[in-house]
């Protein structure tokens, strides 16, 4: 397997960067560690940089159109990596999974109707449904102090009661990293089925599979997901190239996919830009040995805050992820109020970790961490906060 560096640090300001530029916006100060929005701090895969430049060196740059190569490295990726099968009729570009999820709202939904998130949850999925008019429907997660689960009793109730006409499920899940087993999936299915509820399945941390697991697409557990999903992938996060703005769905039920991709035809929202094909095309066909390497690199800095904490940060339990580079992190048994936790993190430890509480309420005491990076800046991360939990004890 070829070696790549994750151990440099790449010094990411003066590029436009959301993570750096952001700071003062979302936390009020700037001398912080970015940990926080989901992208990696990585050099994108040589290959993908590659395709570009090799791109960009004709001197035309007018319209194009996807290839044929990029929806079959789509495919390929997908039945290689995943074992699923897709057509090609099944598959169209989106111009972003956020946007993608927006675009499902507004063609299968009408103002007024509701919409099932299953918090806490990636803060979009509010949202987009609040945002549009649509009224948010939750169906929180349980969690027993070490795993969540869905409380499918708890979905069927509500879709009995409130009669909803989308449900939007993220699988692996975000901000926890669940890869949901296909008994649960099916069941959900088979309940949104039976009430003629749109499933809308955000899959983007689908490729981030940790431990040697497999992702379990909703698309491939029954008939019932088949006749009710709207699958949304991307390899943004996978390869680290969000700035690419590459994306896609696949809809297998014909009845539901005709109608909505001749929609999005007409509207030209399934129009890609040139770069945004060929980075996915190189990604996908020539970044497989980065991922692997990338995913195992991640998985040692796992370990690393697993161990660290439990050694140096007395009351941090982590939520072991089964996917992505992201850490849920409960500082509940610390015994602080959530306004705290936050105040511990930012002015004591000065980093910039997510707000549990714009996943849900059900965030409160907890922070997602952003492990993306190089081991030496999340060394630095965990002694800052160590630190400033023990001045804290004083």
């Amino acid at each position: 397997m070829a070696r790549y560096d994750f151990d440099s640090v790449i010094d990411r300001r003066g590029t436009a960067a959301v993570k750096i530029d952001r700071l003062d916006r979302v936390f009020g100060r700037h001398d912080l560690t970015p940990l926080w929005i989901a992208d990696l701090d990585f050099a994108v895969c040589p290959e993908i940089t590659a395709a570009l430049l090799k791109r960009l060196e004709h001197p035309v740059l007018g319209y194009s159109e996807a290839s044929d190569g990029y929806w079959q490295s789509i495919i390929d990726w997908n039945a290689r990596r995943h074992k699923f099968a897709i057509k090609r009729e099944e598959l169209c570009f989106i111009p972003g999974v956020v946007k993608g999820i927006a675009l499902s709202l507004n063609f299968f939904t009408a103002r007024g109707d509701g919409v099932v998130i299953q918090p806490p949850v990636y803060t979009p999925f509010r949202t987009v449904v609040e945002g549009n008019g649509r009224r948010v429907l939750e169906n929180p997660l349980v969690f027993d102090g070490t795993a969540y689960r869905m409380d499918l009793d708890g979905l069927e109730e509500l879709v009995a009661k409130e009669k909803p006409k989308m449900l939007i499920l993220c699988n692996p899940h975000n901000p926890i990293g669940i890869q949901w087993d296909a008994e649960t999936l099916s069941r959900l299915a088979a309940i949104c089925r039976q009430a003629g509820v749109v499933v809308v399945s955000d899959e983007i941390h689908g490729d981030l599979m940790l431990g040697g697991r497999r992702h379990i697409p909703f698309l491939s557990v029954c008939a019932d997901a088949e006749a009710v999903g709207v699958m949304l992938g991307a390899p943004s996060k996978t390869f680290n190239i969000p700035g690419l703005v590459s994306s896609w769905m696949v809809v297998k039920n014909e009845q539901l996919r005709q109608p909505f991709y001749n929609w999005l035809e007409v509207n030209e929202f399934n129009s890609p830009v040139l770069i945004s094909t060929i980075g996915a095309e190189a990604a996908y066909n020539n970044g497989e040995q980065w991922l692997d390497s990338m995913l195992k690199y991640v998985e040692e800095n796992i370990e690393f805050v697993v161990d660290y904490c439990s050694r140096n940060i007395p009351g941090l339990k982590v939520v072991r992820p089964e996917a992505s580079f992201l850490l849920w992190l409960d500082f509940r048994e610390m015994h602080l109020c959530h306004r705290e936790v936050m105040e511990l993190l930012l002015d004591k430890a000065h980093l910039a970790l997510n707000d549990g509480t714009m996943f849900g309420t059900q965030g409160s005491g907890f922070a997602r961490l952003n492990i993306g990076t190089p081991r030496c800046v999340l060394a630095q991360a965990l002694e800052n906060l160590s630190k400033a939990v023990s001045d804290l004890c004083r």
